[in-house]
C-alpha cells in the first residue's frame, strides 16, 4: 500500500545573500525547493572585494571557497551540518587532489561527511583552481517529500510542481 496522500509542495525560491560573494556569472547564490537547498559553486574570490587577486595555491583557495559557501549557508540559516552532497571541480586534479582533501575535511565533523564527487576540469571561471557546489537539506523542510511503501520496503517519493497536491493510489 502507498502511504503518501495529499503531499503539499513548496514554491521554488531564489536566494541572493547580502554580504555573499559577488557572482562571477548570472546566477542565484542558492535555490530552494521541497526542503532542499542547492548552492551554486563558489569561486575563491574575496566576498568583500571581488577584484582582489585570488589566494595563492590550492589550500588557500579551498579555504576561501569553503568560507564563501559558509557565508551563503549562514545567510540561509543553515550550516555545513545540513549539507548532504558536494561536487568539487579541480583544474589540476593530480597535483591538487590530496591537499584539497586535507583542507576540505577540516570543515566537517569526523564521520559526518556529505556525499561527494570530485571532477577534474580544464578550466574554471576567474582562473580558479577549485570550485565547490553543495546541496543542503533544511531540517523540518520536508514539504514535497514523503515515503512510499512498496513490497515491504520504504523509498522516498518526490513531487514536482508548485502548490499542487500528490495522491498516490495502489495499483492493482
Amino acid at each position: 500500500a502507498y502511504v503518501v496522500d495529499q503531499l503539499q509542495l513548496s514554491d521554488l525560491l531564489h536566494h541572493m545573500i547580502a554580504g555573499g560573494p559577488t557572482p562571477v556569472a548570472p546566477f542565484s547564490h542558492a535555490t530552494e525547493v521541497n526542503g532542499f537547498v542547492f548552492l551554486t559553486g563558489q569561486m575563491p574570490t574575496d566576498p568583500n572585494d571581488d577584484q582582489k587577486p585570488l589566494p595563492e595555491g590550492i589550500e588557500a583557495q579551498t579555504r576561501r571557497v569553503m568560507d564563501n559557501l559558509i557565508l551563503i549557508l549562514k545567510g540561509l540559516d543553515l550550516t555545513l551540518a545540513d549539507v548532504v552532497q558536494c561536487r568539487i571541480y579541480l583544474t589540476e586534479f593530480q597535483r591538487d587532489y590530496a591537499v584539497m582533501n586535507e583542507t576540505y575535511v577540516q570543515y566537517f565533523h569526523p564521520g559526518k561527511l556529505p556525499a561527494r564527487t570530485t571532477i577534474g576540469v580544464t578550466g574554471l571561471a576567474v582562473g580558479a583552481l577549485v570550485d565547490i557546489d553543495m546541496v543542503a537539506r533544511r531540517v523540518g523542510g520536508s514539504e514535497g517529500v514523503g515515503t512510499i511503501g512498496v513490497g515491504g520496503r520504504w523509498m522516498p517519493a518526490f513531487a514536482g510542481g508548485t502548490g499542487k497536491e500528490l495522491s498516490l493510489m495502489p495499483v492493482s
